[in-house]
């Protein structure tokens, strides 16, 4: 039976946890192996299980778990409101090797908030209420909770951290953002520190931790256990390995243009395959490096010239082109001011990610 009173024990003992943020469409098994490659988080969350009276364990986000081979802990997170359907499935998660369960009450997509689960249910603390007593009953092991400060305003902010409190919730991931706000606004991370005063479990604190130095002034400001990384792990794998190395005093790993090209050649063989057809293939790359683009030169010419490829020859060509003309050149630590990804699709930039 899984402790409900301690986390799973982090790689550096003294430091700061750290854990790579669910971002649906993105953090499957490969993406994990992949960014496990470059220096694991302390911990890994799957992508939600939408529950609903039909749902069962979605396969393909199973097999985060069942073939998790990066050597951490990986908690199952739940998205939905019914529940009934909460408790069945997450029963039914506690047979497999996961670290907890982490309920999903964050996620800003339009389409989700407005079926009242994700962050939509921070509208109604009294269902929160009811689905976290719910769920502490049934949950043997480790409960967690990953959310946002509250839906269009911070007005319920207090009475959600209570209820936190009152069912024992055993780690707390803390996006500094109302679910309105997207990713748009100021991360308030003077909100972050309230939390992490009120409430009786550690806080990972998440939002705009964009680099090792970035991970430092945020737990600094905040006095959180941790911080959870999303976007910023997509651009660059290495910030988990950074981040310790900055904490401990040791000096940062620099990466090279030439890393990052592997990088990309090594998420291009584990995250598509010839059974797709290219369109989709380039498209999924596209992703990727729509963050990835962000540090490899400051005016944006390569996440220019990337968006506009039709074929893996011109994409991968385009990738040769910047990355390999000068491969030791850094890669920038911070993405550059003025460049921003484009998500694929609503829900690659929502999950509960950073």
């Amino acid at each position: 039976m899984l402790s409900v009173d301690r986390l799973p024990p982090p790689l550096s003992q003294g430091l700061a946890l750290t854990a790579l943020a669910p971002m649906q469409d993105v953090t499957d098994i490969h993406f994990m192996g992949v960014i496990a490659h470059y220096g694991s988080p302390d911990y890994f969350f799957t992508e939600y299980f939408r529950v609903h009276n039909s749902s069962g364990l979605h396969k393909h986000i199973l097999r985060s778990i069942t073939e998790n081979a990066t050597g951490r802990p990986v908690f199952a997170q739940l998205i939905g409101e019914s529940v009934d359907d909460l408790v069945r499935i997450a029963v039914a998660l506690s047979h497999y090797p996961i670290a907890g369960i982490d309920l999903n009450l964050g996620c800003p997509a339009p389409r989700i908030y407005r079926k009242n689960v994700g962050g939509g249910l921070l509208r109604d603390p009294d269902m929160i209420d009811r689905i976290l007593g719910a769920l502490r009953d049934a949950v043997k092991g480790r409960l967690t909770v990953k959310m946002r400060l509250g839906f269009d305003n911070t007005a319920h902010l207090d009475r959600i951290l209570d209820l936190i409190n009152r069912h024992h919730i055993n780690l707390l991931s803390l996006h500094g953002r109302t679910v309105k706000e997207m990713y748009h606004s100021d991360v308030h991370y003077d909100l972050i520190a309230h939390a992490v005063q009120r409430v009786h479990c550690p806080v990972l604190a998440n939002g705009n931790v964009t680099s090792a130095i970035a991970a430092g002034a945020v737990l600094a400001q905040t006095g959180a256990a941790g911080v959870m990384i999303g976007r910023a792990a997509i651009r660059n794998p290495w910030i988990f390995q950074q981040t310790r190395q900055y904490l401990s005093g040791q000096p940062v790993t620099t990466v090279t243009l030439a890393a990052v090209r592997n990088y990309i050649e090594r998420l291009r063989q584990v995250a598509t395959t010839a059974a797709i057809p290219e369109r989709a293939r380039v498209s999924h790359m596209k992703m990727y490096l729509n963050y990835i683009g962000q540090s490899v030169d400051a005016v944006g010419a390569f996440l220019s010239e990337m968006r506009r490829a039709h074929t893996e020859t011109e994409l991968f060509g385009t990738c040769d082109r910047y990355l390999l003309s000068d491969p030791d050149q850094p890669f920038a630590l911070e993405p550059y001011p003025g460049l921003v990804a484009r998500p694929r699709a609503e829900t690659a930039h929502a999950a509960i990610a950073s």
